[in-house]
């Protein structure tokens, strides 16, 4: 890590300002040489920025960061200049010919994991940061970045450290058994910490819609309403309404915000078994595949036309699914003819055929305030993977540490440290001697 790197940290494009970075031991002298000018340690400063042919580029705001009190533990030195591609680009170009190299990607936050400033999660929370769609997923990774998943993770490390140690010093006297208070010590802590770890591989299942947004497929019957529903919660026409039955033919996906969560609501083609066309007769395959994906459903009815066999398809999908659903019944500003019965226990909402929404917003914003959940996310595939080998080591162990094998239950309590290790920092076996050797005597 000799080189001294730098990037534009600025999304490419126009603005106000544009952000050029460089680390390195380098940074300070290069930044010095081509502002020709001097820098205080976490002061800005306005200095000239020259071109190696001496001609004046910008007039930027300077930063500079000495190591290790920076970002990536190394002199940083960032240029805050005017906005736009060309100004940017001289800059870094300048840069480049003086001596830095143009970073790879993510390297910049892999010099900050190398140097200690950020374990593998908060590496993982930036860059997930900056793809972040919701209100609610900023929340779950700014904690992550903040250190929560690390504590979370290093306090389970210590635990199976300490109880790890523990019976690697009692291998030795294996003739000799584990008192049986010490057994059912040992248990109850990898109990507790098997269901700490369960607890969060159910949380993180739904990470992927929190992160890029929940999916709501609104079905129903050919013209009850659902694509107008669609474009009342767009606020603009985004599908095609008729009166002719099967006017959508496939599903329409478009993303919006309810509260603080992103979802993306799905217009389904109308279901109905009694059909010749083939292209509709896949849209409603498609329509049936939707609601499989779905996180939440909204079932429409039509208060205007008697309850049939139609309506007793969607009623049926709906009470045999284990998703949310919200049911609707559209029109009730025309005459009624639906029998309200028929849809059992259901809570029902009421609507117009120009509603504002109001209460459906509410509904969906309430089920999906249910979903929030903010403590010890896994926010990758990766996280998910180790943490479930952690969970599945630790489970393998009860039986072991009950008929005493000491050094099968030691394996498997080492696979579970390197596994949750990996969320944050790699395991050394040093740690055990350490554990094993820190409750001794000063000077033993």
């Amino acid at each position: 890590m000799a080189d001294t790197i730098v990037a534009i940290s600025t999304a490419n494009g126009s603005g106000a300002i544009s952000i050029v970075r460089m680390s390195g031991d380098e940074a300070l002298n290069i930044a010095q040489k081509l502002t020709k000018t001097t820098f205080i340690p976490r002061y800005a400063k306005l200095a000239k920025f020259y071109d190696l042919e001496d001609n004046l580029i910008d007039i930027p705001l300077v930063l500079f960061f000495k190591n290790p009190n920076s970002f990536t533990g190394e002199d940083i030195v960032e240029f805050q200049c005017h906005g736009g591609v060309a100004v940017s680009r001289l800059i870094l170009e300048t840069l480049i010919n003086s001596g830095a190299r143009i970073a790879e990607a993510g390297e910049f936050s892999k010099r900050a994991f190398i140097n200690g400033k950020i374990d593998l999660s908060q590496a993982e929370a930036i860059a997930k940061l900056i793809e972040s769609k919701s209100k609610e997923s900023v929340k779950i990774l700014s904690k992550q970045l903040r250190g929560d998943l690390s504590k979370f993770v290093n306090d389970i490390r210590e635990q199976l450290l300490e109880i790890m140690a523990y019976v690697e010093v009692n291998i030795d006297y294996a003739e000799e058994d584990l008192p049986f208070d010490l057994v059912e010590q040992i248990k109850n802590r990898l109990y507790t910490i098997a269901e700490l770890l369960k607890k969060s591989l159910n949380a993180s299942k739904k990470r992927e819609a929190m992160f890029n947004g929940y999916k709501v497929a609104i079905i129903g019957k050919p013209n009850v309403g659902k694509s107008s529903l669609l474009n009342n919660l767009l606020d603009y026409e985004r599908a095609i309404v008729s009166d002719i039955a099967g006017t959508t033919r496939d599903t329409i996906e478009e993303e919006i915000t309810i509260g603080s969560h992103i979802i993306k609501i799905v217009d389904t083609a109308g279901i109905r078994d009694k059909t010749d066309d083939k292209i509709e007769k896949i849209g409603i395959q498609k329509s049936k595949e939707a609601v499989d994906e779905a996180d939440i459903v909204i079932a429409m009815f039509d208060n205007s036309r008697k309850f049939d066999e139609e309506d007793k398809e969607i009623l049926n999908i709906i009470k045999n699914t284990n998703k949310d659903v919200l049911v609707i019944l559209n029109k009730i500003d025309l005459e009624n003819r639906f029998n309200i019965t028929k849809l059992g226990s259901f809570e029902i909402i009421k609507a117009t055929q120009k509603d504002e929404n109001y209460e459906i917003e509410k509904q969906l914003e309430k089920i999906l305030d249910k979903y929030s959940y903010q403590d010890n996310m896994l926010i990758s595939n990766r996280q998910v993977e180790v943490v479930t080998k952690a969970y599945e080591a630790i489970n393998n162990s009860f039986e072991l540490i009950e008929i005493q094998e000491l050094e099968l239950f030691s394996y498997n309590i080492q696979e579970a440290i390197y596994s949750i290790s990996q969320i944050t920092k790699p395991y050394e076996h040093d740690e055990v001697l350490d554990k094993m050797f820190s409750s001794f005597c000063v000077g033993k």
